[in-house]
């Protein structure tokens, strides 16, 4: 057996915390460092302590430190107490709930609010304030209460919460059959050629940046993922559209837009953070500088969220108004587009 692999004792007592299966095409690479690039604040030190206390699994063997990873492996870390993200403690943190009867409700999620509990957000997160503002939510497939999906922790809007397990299990059908109708407001950088379009493509995650999610063309790496888009209105150096998931993966729009060139408003994950189109001005700078002071977060905004109601099989839509960060970033490239409008603004 390799003298790198230990098997697993199965007496032992641990608990699941990390899950990873390498995807086709990962290039060989030492298991510390790949798991320093999935696991947000992870050192490669404590990765290296983890493996030296047989805490590393791949495919149900112990590996140390320096163990290559390869196409397929599934990965684990395992640790001798459960997540952190498993003991909720309710907290009394405000919720803009948009509607609500007996069968679920729907939260306008602010942005900066982790959905659910993870590493590095223990506390403070939705899940942590549905607990204190419900009793006996169901919990979903990941053991999270009333989650039937989620949006990223800077992402703002909407959020359907299942209050029954018939209601859980009918609104994670439909999402699952795609028949679910989901709209995100987004600015990217760029003017997008196209008025309307749509982008398809797998998502896995980037071989080389694992907190990245990247678009595949071979089918049998990732997701199949589907984004239709519009413009709403042009800028010149940025460009605002209108998003329909027919899809929900993991940073779908911000992979997606990125893709086709056009990576999201101050999306620091994907690159959005900095200067991508404009002039050299120093005056321009301090305009963009003071547009991500504006909006210090990736701009999206779930702004409509449509389904079937589980008891009554109506058909519910709901719409929620952009947040005040994003409108005063928008109002700020309406007026500077007005005021600058050359023949190099026009360019993509």
């Amino acid at each position: 057996m390799n003298n790198n692999i230990e098997t697993l004792d199965l007496e032992d007592e641990l608990f699941e915390h990390f899950r990873f299966e390498v995807p086709k095409g990962q290039a060989s690479l030492r298991i510390d460092k790949y798991l320093m690039s999935l696991i947000q604040n992870a050192t490669r030190n404590k990765i290296q302590t983890a493996a030296a206390e047989g805490n590393i699994f791949v495919n149900d063997a112990i590996v140390k430190s320096n163990y290559k990873v390869k196409p397929f492996d599934v990965v684990r870390v395992m640790l001798s107490h459960p997540p952190y993200e498993n003991h909720i403690i309710p907290e009394n943190i405000p919720l803009d709930i948009v509607y609500e009867d007996d069968t679920l409700l729907l939260i306008n999620k602010l942005p900066g609010m982790v959905v659910h509990p993870g590493h590095g957000n223990y506390t403070g997160t939705l899940v942590h304030a549905l607990a204190y503002h419900f009793d006996n939510l169901p919990m979903n497939s990941s053991e999270r209460p009333g989650l039937v999906h989620r949006i990223d922790k800077d992402t703002s809007g909407l959020l359907v919460v299942a209050k029954t397990e018939a209601a859980m299990t009918h609104l994670a059908k439909q999402f699952e059959a795609k028949t679910s109708e989901r709209e995100y407001i987004a600015l990217v950088w760029g003017n997008v050629a196209d008025d309307a379009g749509t982008i398809e493509g797998n998502l896995a995650r980037h071989l080389k940046d694992r907190m990245q999610m990247a678009v595949f063309a071979d089918p049998e790496i990732g997701k199949p993922a589907i984004t239709h888009y519009k413009v709403l209105e042009r800028f010149g150096y940025v460009t605002l559209v209108s998003c329909q998931l027919e899809t929900g993966r993991t940073h779908q729009i911000r992979a997606h837009m990125k893709h086709i060139g056009h990576p999201l408003f101050n999306d620091e994950r994907y690159g959005g953070h900095l200067i991508l189109k404009g002039t050299t001005f120093t005056k321009y700078k301090q305009f963009i500088e003071n547009c991500f002071k504006a909006l210090p977060r990736q701009a999206l905004h779930a702004k409509t969220l449509g389904f079937i109601h589980p008891t009554t099989g109506e058909m519910m839509r709901f719409d929620t108004e952009l947040p005040e960060d994003f409108v005063n970033c928008i109002e700020k490239w309406r007026g500077y587009s007005k005021s600058h409008q050359t023949d190099d603004e026009s360019e993509d």
